[in-house]
């Protein structure tokens, strides 16, 4: 076993550089995690993670100070298309990120057009793998992310095969798997990459994020509930049969969380700081946000909180229709986000008809969430599929106790009665039932707090993700890796 295991860890965004969604936390947060393990923890091995980016307008506008690596080409429909290359650091671990023809002109970080995302990350994916080799930095893993860079995974296999040389152990993390990305069948014969045979249906091997799934090393997931949904015809977007067949490859890891950012003793963001010891200082920022937004202060009343996408999957129409059913009990409730047209309306009406009750916030605001995290009784989040979830840590971490579906990471994550409310059946009724305990229970102060105390002692840190990853990264180079047929 090496006693540095080097990782290139590839993702279509990252945090601080730009985010867009989940996979940006994710992104700028574990490559730092894995290098900063200590080593009476890892018995003395260093992860030396280097992470590649596409070199999007957004990240070209606010970042100065980068080296040019050499240029290098690819081979297109017999043409040369230029690849250029620029590094810098962050926290001391490398970051490249990678220009050419389809990235400069692929606009946004992600388009609503198929075919010019399939253009742009087939290039970044097979121009990563070339990146490789300019540097002269051998990598024991390469580390795809979603359907973006899964094609690394397939191209490190075509380079095995066309090549004769061994190659570095591939993992693909699996964060959303409904999204397999476009045909780009014709992409790859432009490229001139052979398309194998594989026991894919005939439709998945067409997409990025089958041929990573088929061709990697080790399949994960982000949270062992999700790994295990994966396999089931609602949760496993038409490959869960080929899934199976993976069964031994395929695990689970729970995302972790900015335990440093998100820190309600230290947040700025929030009106009075506070710890698990401190819980009454707490009190003041329910009180600044009902005064915020016209609410009643009696800190009797029960404040529920949403910070969230509007979107079927988050079970927003849940709380909307449970909410304006919830009677015979007070309580408040402000809602944070954007999305579906439909739901927002549906927000902005309930807001309507009980406006001495909801809050309604039709915009993405950070600040204003840590607010809510911090100032809110009761945080619902009864999605319909949630493969990890942050939201749900953040509230607990911040003393605010979550309502959760038990789907994916919420079920890894929140302990019915102990840390949270957990409730299985995506229906109205049972989403009522899930609020009324938790109402009941705010009502007990002491067992309340202690709820809270519970919540907030959970260890959501990144360093208990990096630790399992590093697991399976040994366990991958530990094996001698055999082409496939």
């Amino acid at each position: 076993m090496p006693k540095t295991i080097k990782v290139l860890f590839l993702a279509a965004e990252a945090d601080p550089f730009v985010k867009v969604g989940g996979l940006g936390d994710v992104a700028g947060s574990l490559p730092r995690a894995l290098r900063a393990l200590p080593s009476d923890l890892t018995g003395d091995i260093n992860v030396d993670v280097r992470l590649v980016l596409p070199f999007h307008a957004v990240i070209r506008a606010k970042t100065s100070s980068l080296r040019p690596v050499p240029p290098f080409a690819l081979k297109r429909d017999g043409e040369e298309v230029l690849v250029e290359a620029f590094e810098t650091t962050l926290d001391g671990m490398p970051v490249n990120f990678i220009a050419g023809g389809p990235i400069d002109s692929g606009g946004s970080v992600y388009s609503s057009n198929p075919e010019i995302d399939g253009e742009k990350y087939t290039f970044f994916s097979l121009a990563a793998l070339e990146l490789i080799k300019q540097l002269d930095w051998h990598p024991d893993v390469v580390h795809a992310n979603d359907w973006h860079t899964a094609l690394t995974a397939y191209g490190l296999l075509v380079q095995q095969w066309q090549e004769g040389q061994s190659r570095p152990a591939s993992v693909i993390t699996i964060h959303n798997l409904p999204f397999l990305g476009p045909d780009i069948h014709k992409l790859l014969e432009l490229y001139d990459i052979p398309l194998a045979q594989t026991d894919l249906p005939d439709w998945a091997r067409l997409k990025p994020l089958p041929l990573g799934i088929w061709s990697a090393d080790s399949i994960v997931a982000v949270s062992p509930t999700y790994a295990d949904e994966m396999l089931s015809p609602d949760y496993g977007a038409g490959l869960e049969d080929f899934l199976k067949t993976r069964r031994e490859n395929l695990t689970g890891i729970l995302n972790g969380l900015d335990v440093n950012s998100f820190n309600p003793a230290t947040d700025a963001d929030i009106v009075a700081q506070f710890t698990s010891e401190s819980l009454n200082e707490r009190k003041a920022n329910k009180t600044a946000l009902a005064r915020r937004f016209g609410l009643s202060s009696d800190l009797t009343i029960p404040l529920f909180g949403v910070v969230s996408r509007l979107e079927p999957q988050k079970g927003i129409d849940l709380v909307l229709d449970g909410l304006r059913k919830l009677v015979n009990v007070p309580w408040q409730a402000v809602i944070l986000g954007t999305g579906d047209p439909k739901l927002e309306e549906s927000a902005r009406k309930l807001a309507e008809d009980f406006p001495e009750c909801v809050h309604f916030e039709a915009k993405y605001d950070a600040k204003l969430a840590r607010l809510i995290y911090a100032g809110t009784d009761i945080f619902l989040m009864p999605s319909r599929y949630e493969p990890c979830g942050l939201s749900q840590m953040i509230a607990m971490r911040y003393g605010c106790v979550p309502v959760v579906r038990a789907v994916g990471g919420l079920h890894d994550t929140v302990t019915d009665g102990e840390t949270g409310f957990v409730f299985i059946k995506p229906r109205v009724k049972d989403f009522i039932a899930a609020m009324q305990r938790a109402i009941e229970a705010f009502q007990h102060e002491e067992a309340w707090r202690a709820m809270q105390i519970k919540g907030m002692s959970q260890d959501f840190s990144w360093t208990n993700s990096a630790l399992k990853y590093l697991q399976l990264y040994r366990k991958l180079i530990s094996h001698t890796r055999v082409p496939l047929p």
